[in-house]
Protein backbone atom coordinates (compact mmCIF):
# COMPACT_ATOMS: atom_id res chain seq x y z
CA UNK A 1 0.00 0.00 0.00
CA UNK A 2 1.43 3.33 -0.83
CA UNK A 3 1.88 6.23 1.44
CA UNK A 4 0.00 8.94 -0.29
CA UNK A 5 -3.39 6.36 -0.18
CA UNK A 6 -3.35 6.67 3.44
CA UNK A 7 -4.40 9.14 5.23
CA UNK A 8 -5.14 9.76 8.76
CA UNK A 9 -8.59 9.16 10.88
CA UNK A 10 -9.51 12.38 11.91
CA UNK A 11 -8.18 13.99 8.16
CA UNK A 12 -11.17 11.23 6.72
CA UNK A 13 -13.80 12.56 8.87
CA UNK A 14 -12.93 15.91 8.01
CA UNK A 15 -13.06 15.89 4.90
CA UNK A 16 -16.01 13.51 4.72
CA UNK A 17 -17.76 16.62 6.62
CA UNK A 18 -18.58 14.47 9.76
CA UNK A 19 -16.70 16.86 11.90
CA UNK A 20 -13.82 18.84 12.93
CA UNK A 21 -10.64 17.51 13.06
CA UNK A 22 -10.30 18.52 16.83
CA UNK A 23 -13.90 16.88 17.51
CA UNK A 24 -12.51 14.02 15.64
CA UNK A 25 -9.46 13.53 17.99
CA UNK A 26 -11.82 13.81 21.18
CA UNK A 27 -14.21 11.04 19.39
CA UNK A 28 -10.93 8.76 18.72
CA UNK A 29 -10.01 9.63 22.76
CA UNK A 30 -13.26 8.34 23.97
CA UNK A 31 -12.71 5.21 22.34
CA UNK A 32 -16.31 5.89 20.04
CA UNK A 33 -14.59 5.37 16.67
CA UNK A 34 -13.26 1.77 15.10
CA UNK A 35 -11.87 0.83 11.90
CA UNK A 36 -12.74 -2.29 10.74
CA UNK A 37 -14.18 -3.25 13.97
CA UNK A 38 -11.10 -1.96 15.80
CA UNK A 39 -10.62 0.77 18.51
CA UNK A 40 -7.74 3.00 16.64
CA UNK A 41 -4.99 4.80 18.56
CA UNK A 42 -4.88 8.48 18.07
CA UNK A 43 -3.34 8.91 14.47
CA UNK A 44 -3.77 5.88 13.04
CA UNK A 45 -3.56 6.00 9.04
CA UNK A 46 -6.64 4.31 6.80
CA UNK A 47 -6.61 2.83 3.52
CA UNK A 48 -9.68 3.58 1.48
CA UNK A 49 -11.00 -0.19 2.00
CA UNK A 50 -11.24 0.57 5.49
CA UNK A 51 -14.32 0.97 7.01
CA UNK A 52 -14.49 3.40 9.56
CA UNK A 53 -17.42 3.89 11.93
CA UNK A 54 -18.76 6.27 15.02
CA UNK A 55 -20.41 4.43 17.37
CA UNK A 56 -21.39 1.99 15.63
CA UNK A 57 -22.34 4.16 11.99
CA UNK A 58 -20.24 3.51 9.63
CA UNK A 59 -19.20 6.94 7.45
CA UNK A 60 -19.10 6.71 4.14
CA UNK A 61 -17.65 9.85 1.82
CA UNK A 62 -20.75 10.14 -0.65
CA UNK A 63 -20.69 14.13 -0.84
CA UNK A 64 -21.27 16.00 -3.91
CA UNK A 65 -21.40 19.65 -2.25
CA UNK A 66 -20.20 21.22 0.88
CA UNK A 67 -22.04 23.42 2.82
CA UNK A 68 -21.48 27.18 4.05
CA UNK A 69 -24.16 28.82 6.16
CA UNK A 70 -24.67 32.21 7.87
CA UNK A 71 -26.25 32.34 10.57
CA UNK A 72 -28.24 35.08 12.51
CA UNK A 73 -27.59 33.21 16.02
CA UNK A 74 -30.37 34.86 19.30
CA UNK A 75 -29.20 34.65 22.38
CA UNK A 76 -29.13 31.85 24.37
CA UNK A 77 -28.26 29.57 21.45
CA UNK A 78 -25.19 27.08 22.62
CA UNK A 79 -23.01 26.94 19.96
CA UNK A 80 -22.22 22.78 20.40
CA UNK A 81 -22.52 19.75 18.47
CA UNK A 82 -23.34 17.99 20.86
CA UNK A 83 -27.47 17.60 21.40
CA UNK A 84 -27.35 15.45 24.51
CA UNK A 85 -25.33 17.89 26.79
CA UNK A 86 -27.12 21.16 26.08
CA UNK A 87 -30.99 22.00 24.97
CA UNK A 88 -30.58 25.00 23.27
CA UNK A 89 -28.26 23.66 20.96
CA UNK A 90 -27.05 25.71 17.59
CA UNK A 91 -27.93 22.00 15.50
CA UNK A 92 -31.38 21.51 17.44
CA UNK A 93 -32.51 25.26 16.50
CA UNK A 94 -31.11 24.98 13.11
CA UNK A 95 -32.79 21.42 12.06
CA UNK A 96 -30.39 21.71 8.66
CA UNK A 97 -31.30 18.60 6.63
CA UNK A 98 -27.77 17.69 6.63
CA UNK A 99 -24.91 17.06 9.52
CA UNK A 100 -23.24 20.77 10.08
CA UNK A 101 -20.84 22.67 12.46
CA UNK A 102 -20.68 25.50 13.66
CA UNK A 103 -16.78 27.46 13.28
CA UNK A 104 -16.07 29.13 15.69
CA UNK A 105 -18.20 29.51 18.61
CA UNK A 106 -20.18 32.42 19.71
CA UNK A 107 -20.99 32.93 23.44
CA UNK A 108 -24.85 32.07 24.67
CA UNK A 109 -25.36 35.39 25.45
CA UNK A 110 -24.28 37.22 22.74
CA UNK A 111 -26.10 37.11 19.34
CA UNK A 112 -25.25 37.62 15.81
CA UNK A 113 -22.90 35.99 12.40
CA UNK A 114 -21.85 32.50 12.93
CA UNK A 115 -20.71 30.36 10.23
CA UNK A 116 -21.14 26.51 9.61
CA UNK A 117 -20.08 24.22 7.12
CA UNK A 118 -19.87 19.97 6.72
CA UNK A 119 -16.68 20.71 5.33
CA UNK A 120 -14.36 19.85 7.66
CA UNK A 121 -10.90 20.41 6.11
CA UNK A 122 -11.25 24.26 6.01
CA UNK A 123 -12.34 24.67 9.78
CA UNK A 124 -8.93 25.28 11.49
CA UNK A 125 -7.84 27.28 8.42
CA UNK A 126 -10.63 29.80 9.61
CA UNK A 127 -9.87 29.50 13.10
CA UNK A 128 -6.39 29.93 13.52
CA UNK A 129 -5.43 33.06 15.28
CA UNK A 130 -2.14 33.78 13.78
CA UNK A 131 -4.02 34.30 10.21
CA UNK A 132 -5.15 37.76 11.99
CA UNK A 133 -9.09 37.00 10.15
CA UNK A 134 -11.10 39.93 11.27
CA UNK A 135 -14.04 39.56 13.57
CA UNK A 136 -16.15 42.73 14.21
CA UNK A 137 -18.57 42.93 16.36
CA UNK A 138 -21.57 45.98 18.20
CA UNK A 139 -21.40 45.99 22.03
CA UNK A 140 -23.63 47.99 24.37
CA UNK A 141 -22.29 48.33 28.09
CA UNK A 142 -23.42 49.93 31.49
CA UNK A 143 -22.06 53.52 31.76
CA UNK A 144 -20.37 56.00 28.99
CA UNK A 145 -17.65 54.96 27.09
CA UNK A 146 -14.54 57.48 27.86
CA UNK A 147 -12.19 57.85 25.22
CA UNK A 148 -9.74 55.81 28.23
CA UNK A 149 -11.71 52.84 27.77
CA UNK A 150 -11.48 53.16 23.83
CA UNK A 151 -7.51 53.64 23.89
CA UNK A 152 -6.99 50.73 26.67
CA UNK A 153 -9.53 47.94 24.73
CA UNK A 154 -7.78 49.44 21.62
CA UNK A 155 -4.36 49.07 23.05
CA UNK A 156 -4.30 45.38 24.55
CA UNK A 157 -5.86 44.18 27.96
CA UNK A 158 -3.89 41.71 30.24
CA UNK A 159 -6.19 38.49 30.98
CA UNK A 160 -4.83 37.36 34.41
CA UNK A 161 -6.21 33.79 34.19
CA UNK A 162 -4.85 33.22 30.96
CA UNK A 163 -1.51 34.86 31.47
CA UNK A 164 -1.60 37.09 28.05
CA UNK A 165 -2.40 40.37 26.73
CA UNK A 166 -4.80 40.75 24.13
CA UNK A 167 -3.67 41.67 20.68
CA UNK A 168 -3.98 45.52 19.49
CA UNK A 169 -7.80 45.72 17.93
CA UNK A 170 -9.51 48.66 16.49
CA UNK A 171 -12.04 50.05 18.60
CA UNK A 172 -14.53 53.11 17.78
CA UNK A 173 -17.11 54.86 19.92
CA UNK A 174 -20.09 54.84 18.28
CA UNK A 175 -22.47 56.48 21.00
CA UNK A 176 -22.56 57.09 24.61
CA UNK A 177 -22.64 53.29 25.72
CA UNK A 178 -22.16 51.16 22.22
CA UNK A 179 -18.91 50.67 20.54
CA UNK A 180 -17.70 48.65 17.73
CA UNK A 181 -14.46 46.25 17.94
CA UNK A 182 -12.53 44.14 15.44
CA UNK A 183 -10.70 41.42 16.84
CA UNK A 184 -8.30 39.34 14.96
CA UNK A 185 -8.15 36.50 17.59
CA UNK A 186 -10.78 34.52 19.54
CA UNK A 187 -9.78 34.35 23.19
CA UNK A 188 -13.13 32.84 25.37
CA UNK A 189 -15.96 35.27 26.27
CA UNK A 190 -12.81 37.68 25.53
CA UNK A 191 -14.61 40.64 24.92
CA UNK A 192 -16.14 40.65 28.19
CA UNK A 193 -13.48 40.17 30.03
CA UNK A 194 -11.70 43.14 28.35
CA UNK A 195 -14.42 45.09 29.62
CA UNK A 196 -14.74 43.70 32.92
CA UNK A 197 -11.29 44.48 33.39
CA UNK A 198 -11.87 48.08 32.77
CA UNK A 199 -14.71 48.10 35.11
CA UNK A 200 -17.51 48.16 32.30
CA UNK A 201 -20.36 45.93 32.28
CA UNK A 202 -21.33 44.31 29.00
CA UNK A 203 -24.90 44.56 28.31
CA UNK A 204 -25.51 43.36 24.73
CA UNK A 205 -23.15 42.03 22.36
CA UNK A 206 -23.51 41.26 18.51
CA UNK A 207 -21.32 39.82 16.22
CA UNK A 208 -21.52 41.92 12.43
CA UNK A 209 -18.67 40.60 10.45
CA UNK A 210 -16.51 37.78 9.68
CA UNK A 211 -13.90 38.35 7.39
CA UNK A 212 -15.91 39.29 4.14
CA UNK A 213 -19.31 38.09 5.34
CA UNK A 214 -21.55 40.39 6.81
CA UNK A 215 -24.84 40.36 9.10
CA UNK A 216 -27.65 40.79 6.95
CA UNK A 217 -30.53 38.62 7.41
CA UNK A 218 -33.27 38.36 10.66
CA UNK A 219 -32.12 37.26 14.27
CA UNK A 220 -32.63 33.59 14.06
CA UNK A 221 -32.56 33.07 10.18
CA UNK A 222 -29.98 31.80 7.79
CA UNK A 223 -28.74 31.74 4.24
CA UNK A 224 -25.73 30.24 2.18
CA UNK A 225 -22.62 32.50 0.92
CA UNK A 226 -23.05 33.65 -2.19
CA UNK A 227 -20.76 33.14 -4.88
CA UNK A 228 -18.77 36.29 -4.40
CA UNK A 229 -18.99 35.90 -1.03
CA UNK A 230 -17.19 32.46 -1.10
CA UNK A 231 -14.77 33.96 -3.62
CA UNK A 232 -13.88 36.78 -1.72
CA UNK A 233 -13.75 34.22 1.40
CA UNK A 234 -11.13 31.87 -0.66
CA UNK A 235 -9.21 34.45 -1.51
CA UNK A 236 -8.53 35.87 2.09
CA UNK A 237 -7.58 31.88 3.83
CA UNK A 238 -5.49 31.23 0.82
CA UNK A 239 -2.14 32.02 2.59
CA UNK A 240 -3.83 31.19 6.18
CA UNK A 241 -1.33 28.56 8.08
CA UNK A 242 -2.85 25.59 8.35
CA UNK A 243 -1.34 21.71 7.12
CA UNK A 244 -3.89 21.28 4.63
CA UNK A 245 -3.35 22.22 0.95
CA UNK A 246 -4.84 25.90 0.05
CA UNK A 247 -6.82 24.78 -2.66
CA UNK A 248 -8.76 22.36 -0.36
CA UNK A 249 -11.59 25.15 0.51
CA UNK A 250 -12.67 24.98 -3.54
CA UNK A 251 -16.35 24.68 -4.01
CA UNK A 252 -17.62 21.23 -5.09
CA UNK A 253 -20.09 22.76 -7.16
Amino acid sequence: MEEQQLKRINKFLSEVGYCSRREADRLIDAGRVTINGSIPEMGTKIAPIDVVAVDGDIIKNTKETFVYLAFNKPVGIVCTTDTSVEKDNIIDYLNYHKRIFPIGRLDKPSEGLILLTDDGDIVNKILRASNNHEKEYVVTVDKPISQTFVERMAGGIYIEDLNKKTKKCKVEKVSTYKFKIILTQGLNRQIRRMCSYLNYEVQTLQRIRIMNVKLNMPIGKYRELTKEEFTELNELISNSTKEYKADSFKRKR
